[in-house]
């Protein structure tokens, strides 16, 4: 598969070497070094996509992307088929780090409380133990595009051009994808926040 370095949100490398995902430790503000799995969750009360990256010395990879769509059951049940998914999940591809997106306030107060009740059933079913993250909308959109404000459309290329991905993907696997990259490039900038601060 191909990769970039995250040298940029604007600028990757296809070409770039092969990622590590051995090695994995512990920094000193108790996040992983190393190689680091990535979960990346856009809960929603229809479908929640999911985006799974490996990230490793500021070098990201895609990993895997889908969909959890529990459009047609009761309420209920679609809470408890988002739990179960997202524990497969994390079962399957054994993320070390979980990045979600924060619910933004909507003029529909019954939305807003289902797509809260969502992201609480995903967020039920990541392990005690496993860091969580979270980031607003706007946050992700400006570290995809560099535009807070940007349409779907616009964060679904760059994020098929950042990890050069062949196939179309999915809005709400896109919109995952994009949470995950938003929290490698976190990772990335404190890495060299603490490296300068090392050589101070």
């Amino acid at each position: 598969m191909r990769k970039f370095r995250t040298t940029s949100w604007r600028a990757f490398r296809p070409d770039a070497r092969e990622a590590r995902h051995s090695g994995r430790g512990t920094d000193d503000t108790g996040g992983t070094v190393g190689a680091c799995r990535i979960l990346g969750l856009d809960p929603g009360s229809r479908r929640t996509g999911y985006g799974i990256l490996a990230w490793a010395d500021g070098e990201c990879v895609h990993v895997a992307h889908g969909c959890i769509d529990v459009t047609g059951l009761e309420f209920a049940a679609r809470l408890r088929r988002i739990y179960e998914a997202v524990q497969a999940l994390i079962v399957t591809h054994a993320p070390d780090e979980v990045a979600i997106e924060r619910v933004f306030m909507s003029r529909n107060a019954d939305s807003a409380l289902k797509l809260g009740q969502a992201r609480g059933a995903a967020l039920a079913a990541v392990p005690a133990g496993t860091a969580t993250y979270e980031y607003a909308p706007r946050e992700v959109k400006r570290a995809v595009v560099g535009y807070g404000a940007a349409e779907k459309p616009q964060v679904g290329h760059m994020i098929a051009q950042l990890l050069a991905l062949d196939a179309r993907v999915p809005v709400d696997a896109a919109d995952a994808l994009a949470v995950a990259l938003c929290h490698a490039q976190s990772r990335r900038v404190a890495r060299l926040a603490r490296a300068a601060g090392a050589r101070r």
